[in-house]
């Protein structure tokens, strides 16, 4: 009898054939690196530059807006994907030689 819980990689009950089961949290977001500021950074009409960074989100998705920023996943594997996981934990993002 399940209790509801499923492995997110395979789709097996969990906590039936082990009492382990990991939870994989996984967190991105955009870098920013320290931006080097300079007189003309200084002189410029913000309230210009902020009407025109609002307008060009005017036609954005906000949900593409926000994945573009920080998005978070939460996963419950099993013992057996944790193990695929730990071991190559780019497994899914990595380009293979054949897509260069």
């Amino acid at each position: 009898m399940s209790d509801g819980l499923v492995c997110d990689g395979c789709g097996e009950p969990l906590l039936l054939d082990s009492d382990v089961r990991y939870i994989l949290d996984v967190r991105g977001y955009a870098a920013y690196d320290v931006l080097e500021i300079t007189r003309e950074d200084l002189e410029k009409d913000l309230s210009a530059e902020v009407d025109r960074l609002t307008r060009a989100l005017d036609d954005v998705d906000a949900r593409e807006a926000e994945d573009s920023i920080h998005r978070e996943f939460r996963f419950d594997l099993c013992p057996a994907c944790w193990k695929r996981f730990v071991k190559d934990p780019l497994g899914g993002v990595k380009r293979s030689e054949d897509e260069e």
